[in-house]
This record gives C-alpha cells, structure tokens and sequence, in this order.
C-alpha cells in the first residue's frame, strides 16, 4: 500500500491474473479491443509459447494496481536483459551508460513485445485514469530505485499518456509511416486523392503483382486453418533470419493464435500452383488495421507491397477502419499512400546527469523528426492544389 490506499503488485506473468480482471482494463466495455495487442489473450500468448519468459530477455513482470477491493490498472511491464525486439532504439544509450562503468541491463520496461504499434500502456478501469498512471509511473520509479536500476520505459505509448507524465519523465519523440482513410469508398477513390503519376505508378505496381501466376486470399476467423499457420512458420522464418538474425516468436505461438486469436487476425495469403508463396499477417484493431509480419518462398516482384501495403488498404476501406498502420521505419511506404507520423515514449533515467545528457539528445532528435516528418509529407504521393492532374 502507497499510502493512497492503492496497492501495487508485480506478478510472474499475465496469465496469473484471471483474463476477465485484466481485460477490465485493457479493453473496458468490451467488443472489438482498440488494439489486441495488450488484451490477457495476446499476452497470455507470448507466455504460453516460450516466445517471452526464460531465456528471451524478456522476464514478464505485469504491474497490478489494486484499490477499493478490485484491479484499477494493469501495464505489460518487463524485465528486459536487452534492448532487442522494441523498436525504440537505445543501444547507444546503453552504450554510453555502461563506458562510463555503470550497468544499463536489466531494465523495466513497459512494451509490448516484438510490437512496434501505438496503443494505451497505462491501462486503466473506467475513472481511475489519472490515479492509475499515475500509480504505474510511481511505482515503476520506486522499484528502479529500490534495485538501482539504470531506467525505466514506457515506448510506443500513446500521445495524452506521453505529455501527461510527470516532468523525470523524458519523452521521446520518434515517427512511423500510416495510412488514413479520408472516407474511401474503395481502392479507387484512394488513387483519386494522389497525383497523377503516382496513381499511375500504383496501378502498374499491383498489376505487376497481381500478375505472379497465383491468387490472393484474405483469410480471418473461422477461415483460418493450421495449415496456413504452418506455410506462414516458413515466411516468418525466413524474414526473421535475415532481419533479426534469429525470429522472436516461436512456433508454438502460431498455434497460440489459431487457438485463441483467430478474430483479431488478418492473414493475406498468395497461392501459386496449389501451395501459399507469400504471407502477410496483420491485427485488427476496432478502427484499425496493423501490419505485423511478411515472408515468401518465392520471389515474385511487387508482391511485398501488394500483400503487405495495397491489400491491407483494399481491407481497412471494405471493413470500415480509419487507417492501417504499418510497421516500424521503412520510407518506401511513403510513395503508397503512408504518412509518417509521430510516435511517443518515455522514459525516466534515474542519474541525474544522464538524465539530462540524454534529455538534450532527445531535444535534438525531436527536432529533427519534426523536420523530416514535414519534409516528406510535403513529398507524399497526395495532389497538393485544387487544380487536379489527369490520367
């Protein structure tokens, strides 16, 4: 007890508390979660399959924050013995902590992993808003304290839980490329919004793709088989290998989603000959759709931005949802309809001085992203006058 007569508790893994108390608070009221991503059945699914827990660097710690005999709050905290599978890069930080003799690692963090998609982190029952993060942050400050650890993070929160944070808080501001949906009936209307060249550009870009001697799929749901699971085990593989230089999730969290997360899946499959060649998968969230993983084991060309890019456009408008969101860094997605747009985080360093050095770097790096994120909307694919070119 904090003297506020909020509790706060550090269990072992989600999966410790029953997913209806969890849930409570990561999706209040129900239905079509914001994001899946933080609910007990994405979580427990890390768990579950080995993917998170001994051995990953990712030691599950869930913060519990109890008041009035029930669960207020709950965050997805961790102990992290690596800055892998964030996408909120401190390695240089980490660097610089441990030249001048300290230890960077373990840290807390408040993530969820190997997911570099914006969504509540602080999450909180109806009306314990402010008393609940405020609880989260508190207490992931004394526990930092308590065991000297270097830092504590909170990374790809959204904007009101970033500049809502107290002032030892650093706020990071960093940026990712997402589509919007301006109110498309269809694909088509999409192309209408962009210059002339572009529009074109696409056209042939999906035809191209759309050419490569196969079909595509969107599979969801009850669509979705173990069969599809086990060809997209085999893309995974293979992008994880060359990106990462080994996959974070395991095999078994595949079976994990079949079983418990077929409705929050979007699975986009290219087929050729029988067999799928090429994989996207994508979580749906109530308003909108998020681009996680692709893989093939046949190289066919535009098939990428096909399956990952213009299909997840093609779903988002036909379902109704207000944008896509498509993953971490990748500037070629700006000539496809995506926008760079910011992305927050926090973070408390307990030292002052490297508190304050990282504070001036993070003054500098927002800057600069504020720059680049203006240039290259300015570079966008979109018509920039009321005078509209024609095919």
């Amino acid at each position: 007890m904090d003297g506020t007569g909020v509790e706060i508790t550090l269990l072992d893994r989600v999966g410790d508390l029953p997913a209806e108390a969890w849930d409570a608070c990561a999706n209040p009221g129900g239905g079509v979660p914001a994001d899946p991503f933080t609910t007990h059945r994405f979580l427990t699914a890390l768990e579950r399959s080995g993917s998170v827990g001994p051995g990953t660097g990712w030691d599950p710690r869930p913060m519990v924050v109890r008041a009035e005999g029930r669960v207020v709050a709950v965050a997805p905290l961790y102990i992290k013995a690596h800055s892998q599978g964030e996408y909120i890069f401190d390695h240089a930080w980490a660097d610089a902590w441990q030249r001048a003799g300290g230890r960077y690692y373990p840290k807390l963090q408040v993530a969820v992993p190997f997911t570099p998609a914006t969504g509540r982190r602080f999450l909180c029952a109806p009306g314990w808003e402010a008393a609940g993060r405020s609880a989260i942050l508190s207490g992931l400050e004394r526990i930092a304290a308590d065991n000297r650890l270097s830092s504590a993070h909170v990374t790809f929160c959204t904007a009101s839980e970033a500049e809502g944070a107290p002032p030892q808080w650093l706020h990071r501001v960093t940026q990712q490329f997402h589509w919007e949906n301006r109110g498309y009936r269809c694909y088509e209307d999409f192309l209408g919004d962009l210059a002339s060249r572009k529009r074109k550009a696409l056209r042939k870009e999906r035809a191209t793709a759309q050419g490569f001697g196969g079909t595509i799929r969107a599979l969801t749901g009850a669509e979705l088989r173990p069969a599809h699971w086990d060809a997209f085990w085999q893309f995974y593989q293979d992008t994880g290998a060359r990106k990462w230089g080994r996959p974070y999730l395991t095999r078994a969290f595949f079976d994990e989603m079949q079983a418990t997360l077929r409705d929050d899946v979007l699975l986009v499959l290219a087929e050729r000959n029988g067999r799928p060649v090429a994989g996207a998968l994508n979580l749906i969230g109530r308003d909108t759709l998020y681009g996680r993983y692709w893989g093939c084991i046949e190289d066919h060309p535009c098939l990428h931005f096909e399956l990952c890019y213009h299909q997840a456009i093609d779903w988002a408008i036909a379902h109704g949802l207000k944008r896509v969101e498509a993953g971490a860094q990748g500037e070629h997605k700006l000539a496809r309809g995506y926008l760079p747009v910011p992305v927050h985080s926090l973070h408390h360093l307990p030292d002052t001085g490297f508190r304050k050095a990282v504070d001036r770097y993070l003054q500098a790096e927002r800057a600069a992203v504020d720059q680049e994120i203006e240039v290259m909307t300015a570079w966008g694919p979109f018509r920039r006058g009321p005078c509209a070119d024609h095919d």
